[in-house]
């Protein structure tokens, strides 16, 4: 077994949200799980490569097994194109759904390509994003959900004090996730032209909250159907950015990767 450390989507040199890269794993669902709770960072992702040639990215969080994660993917894209010798291209697979994902290496850096999923068509009554965050919310926009592999609940709040500010109810964000299938909520405000900051609330612990989350990025620029720049991380004192790229045939989600010791 070999594992990587690697930061993903740091605004600066350092940061980022941390992900571990495994390859010549050959565990089950159960043993990958356990490896992912004992090591405790953000996100595992297994390289499973296969007779065929294909490669499929099978991802674990501490306390589930995910569809799709991609700053973890982002990470594997790191493993996957910047050896000597690697493609710049390549395509792979995720290990529960099948979804087709491109990794790039270009000039501009490394980015994941992907589709617009279809997400669970839930009535998201007036209530519940109230509720959700413990707290009379006003959107700027009606909820919606979204997804490019891993469903979210966009809620757009009014600026970055509201944002920040935000203390939800986890539990009840997890119970009413998992009645729809939804992988949490993620909060949002515009910064400017093109310009967001987010924070994602898809864990128990308030101490887990995700310093970037490439899945919401991507749904986020699904919805709004245009590129744009997303800051996360503030409220977790480890900024990141991702940048999203939007065209009507794919959305491509990139930023920062360095390996960390």
């Amino acid at each position: 077994m070999i594992v990587h450390l690697l930061k993903c989507f740091g605004a600066a040199p350092g940061g980022g949200n941390a992900a571990l890269v495994v390859e010549n794993d050959h565990g089950n669902v159960t043993a990958r799980q356990a490896f992912a709770r004992e090591r405790q960072v953000s996100a595992c992702v297994f390289i499973d490569r296969q007779a065929n040639g294909g490669i499929v990215l099978d991802y674990f969080y501490p306390h589930t097994r995910s569809p799709l994660c991609l700053h973890a993917t982002l990470a594997a894209t790191h493993v996957l194109l910047t050896a000597p010798g690697a493609p710049a291209t390549l395509t792979v697979t995720t290990a529960m759904r099948g979804q087709a994902l491109q990794l790039v290496r270009s000039a501009a850096g490394l980015f994941i390509g992907l589709a617009p999923q279809p997400a669970p068509a839930v009535s998201v009554e007036k209530y519940i994003p109230s509720e959700l965050m413990g707290q009379h919310m006003h959107l700027l926009s009606p909820p919606v959900i979204a997804s490019v592999g891993s469903p979210k609940l966009l809620l757009e709040v009014a600026d970055r004090t509201t944002l920040r500010a935000l203390r939800p109810n986890l539990e009840l964000i997890a119970d009413w996730s998992a009645l729809h299938k939804v992988s949490g909520c993620y909060a949002y405000c515009r910064t400017g032209e093109n310009a967001y900051e987010g924070r994602n609330f898809n864990h128990l612990d308030p101490a887990l909250e995700d310093s970037a989350t490439g899945v919401a990025a991507g749904a986020l620029a699904a919805h709004l159907q245009q590129s744009l720049d997303l800051h996360q991380g503030h409220v977790t004192q480890q900024p990141c950015l991702i940048e999203v790229q939007y065209s009507a045939q794919a959305i491509w989600v990139g930023g920062m990767v360095q390996r960390s010791t």
